[in-house]
Formats: C-alpha cells, sequence, structure tokens
C-alpha cells in the first residue's frame, strides 16, 4: 500500500527505526512463566501510568475487552454499553460466544449514555428470569461516534451508579491516550473511575502488535488464566513488548499532531456541498462522512482510484483516521484528491 494514502485506520502504522531497535535489542524469557524481563517492565510501567496495581499485555483489544468481562462476570449475566460500542458491534459476538453472556445496548448522544438510561437498564435483581446486570462498560474514545471523547464528568457519574447497584465498571480505553492528549486530563485520573481496562498500544501509538489491561492484583491472576487458556500464552514476548514499552515512553504526546491533522481535513469536508460531517464529533483522530450524491462503496471506489484509502464508518458513512505514517503533505494530498472526487 506504498503508492496510498492510508486513512482506513491508526491500526496501519508500521514501527519507526526507534521502536525497531528496541525491539531487536529486546531482553526475552518465558512470559508464560512470566520470566520474560521486557514484559514484565511493559507491564509494571503501564499499571504505574494507569494508576492500576497490576497490568497484564495480551494480543490485542478485543482479547483485552473480553478478558476484562470474562473475569467479571459469570454466563447468563449482562453487560450495559452504548448502542455503537465497539463491544457489541465489532469482537464477533465473542461475549456470548467466549464467556455466555449477553449486552444491552444503551442508546447514547456522542457516544455518551446518560445515567439515567442506563440506570433504567439495570436488571432488578429479584427477576430471577432475566439476565444478571453485572458490568457496565465505557468506550473512551468513541469509535463510531467519530472519536468523541467521554466527558470525565459523565464517567464520575456512571461510576457512582454503578457502586449503587454493586456493578462493575469497564473501560474500553483502546483510545484512551487520544482522550488524555485532547483534553489534558491523566490517563490516571481516568482509569481512577473504573474497576479494569483495557487500552490498546497498536493504534495510535504505533506499536505492531498488543494491548494492556489493568485492575487490580487478584483481577489480572484471573485474566492470566483465562489469557492461557484462550491461546494467549506468547513465551519470548518481549519482541513485541518492546514495541509497546516504547510506544508509551515516546509516542503519547505526539498524537495531539494526529488531532490537528484530523480537524483540518474535516474543516475541508465540511465545506463540501456533497459531503455530511458533524464537526462537533470530531474531537480526536477519527473522521466520519457522509457521501450525498453516491453509495458508500462507489465513494470509497473512486477514492482509492486516487491514491487515498478509506474505510466504512457506518453503512452510510466514510471514515477517515489520521495516524502517525500520515504527514501534513498526505492530508493536503486527501484534501485535493477528496475536493476532485466530490465536486
Amino acid at each position: 500500500m506504498s503508492n496510498y494514502i492510508d486513512l482506513r485506520s491508526d491500526t496501519v502504522t508500521k514501527p519507526s527505526e526507534g521502536m525497531r531497535r528496541a525491539m531487536y535489542e529486546a531482553e526475552v524469557g518465558d512470559d508464560v512463566f512470566k520470566e520474560d524481563p521486557t514484559v514484565n517492565k511493559l507491564e509494571g510501567y503501564a499499571a504505574e501510568l494507569l494508576g492500576k496495581e497490576a497490568a497484564l499485555f495480551v494480543t490485542s483489544g478485543v482479547q483485552g475487552n473480553q478478558l476484562c468481562l470474562n473475569v467479571l462476570t459469570n454466563p447468563g449475566d449482562e453487560v450495559i454499553c452504548e448502542t455503537d460500542a465497539h463491544i457489541f458491534n465489532y469482537e464477533s459476538g465473542s461475549p456470548a460466544v467466549l464467556s455466555g453472556i449477553q449486552i444491552h445496548p444503551v442508546k447514547g448522544n456522542y457516544g455518551v449514555m446518560l445515567p439515567e438510561d442506563v440506570e433504567e437498564a439495570i436488571r432488578p435483581v429479584t427477576a430471577y428470569y432475566m439476565a444478571h446486570s453485572k458490568v457496565i462498560a465505557v468506550e473512551n474514545t468513541h469509535n463510531r461516534a467519530s472519536g468523541a471523547i467521554i466527558p470525565l464528568e459523565n464517567i464520575a457519574a456512571l461510576k457512582k451508579l454503578s457502586q449503587k447497584y454493586n456493578l462493575y465498571f469497564h473501560l474500553d480505553g483502546a483510545r484512551i491516550w487520544n482522550a488524555s492528549v485532547a483534553t489534558g486530563i491523566k490517563v490516571n485520573e481516568y482509569a481512577s473511575h473504573f474497576d479494569t481496562v483495557s487500552c490498546c498500544l497498536s493504534k495510535g501509538l504505533g506499536a505492531p502488535v498488543g494491548s494492556i489491561i489493568a485492575g487490580s492484583k487478584d483481577f489480572i491472576k484471573s485474566a492470566y488464566r483465562v489469557r492461557k487458556a484462550w491461546g494467549g500464552g506468547m513465551r519470548q514476548a518481549g519482541v513485541i513488548a518492546a514495541a509497546g514499552l516504547y510506544a508509551l515512553k515516546n509516542n503519547i504526546s505526539r498524537l495531539a499532531e494526529d488531532h490537528e491533522k484530523a480537524k483540518q481535513l474535516a474543516n475541508v469536508i465540511a465545506e463540501n456541498p456533497n459531503l455530511e460531517i458533524d464537526l462537533k464529533a470530531v474531537q480526536t483522530n477519527i473522521i466520519i462522512f457522509k457521501p450525498l450524491n453516491s453509495s458508500v462503496s462507489e465513494a470509497q471506489q473512486k477514492c482509492r482510484d486516487e491514491g487515498l484509502l478509506l474505510s466504512v464508518g457506518k453503512t452510510d458513512s466514510l471514515r477517515a483516521v489520521t495516524h502517525l505514517d500520515v504527514t501534513f503533505s498526505d492530508i493536503e494530498k486527501s484534501i485535493e484528491i477528496i475536493n476532485k472526487v466530490f465536486l
């Protein structure tokens, strides 16, 4: 894809020279025996960054979310999340397949669920014929809401609600780094409200693979066992953990550039009469916009023919995601292509 400007996702990044060097030089051991020093360093550093007792290196964001939900629930339980949440739409039915649990979606606004709507969704504990409400899950930033940030005051209100009903509170923080950079709120402040956290290293931070989950020591001990059962024991994983550690130490603050690139592109899209976009939603590095005079597939192919790769945001919308491998010059070129395609 070297001849294209690739805005399909921030997962398409390639390891930088410095990251590759860190991977090459990584000291390794057997992580299943907890003897990989680089994995141990990554987990310790991530736990400190997130303000949690312990952390665990996992293969992907989906595995991270699903490990958290599995440990927090029993078969027949229910997880409440926003209608457009990743765990409901993009994780291959894993809650049901892997843990025997179901999702209860609640419609939000820009990914934000109102506490009163969540409270209405909580099942009565006396209703033996219903699923048991067990977890409230929040996605921050929210992918299908164009990277919108969940406000801290909303998170605090939902935390209070989870405590009132004795529910667990989980953060799908795949892009929590973006939320932190955009707001100035530290990741440990966001994470402090949640029992469990999952966050990606392989999106905007630029690592080739992996995510981190974090929580109490007892939680991580249980998650470690389930990870093994799901085939997640990776042995000499230090070679990829080194990339994650490098990403956490070097690639968080630079996310501000991605946000600036996204705003620049979104503002031009907003000026095009043949496109529709909600600029209020473009708060970080994701842009979702709708072609008005062609189908999504037609628009996607026309952009591809001109050298610009876009993904599908929703069935009626295109998605562009800025990242570290896209330059400001690439954004200028993307603007030219979009203006040409959507005359």
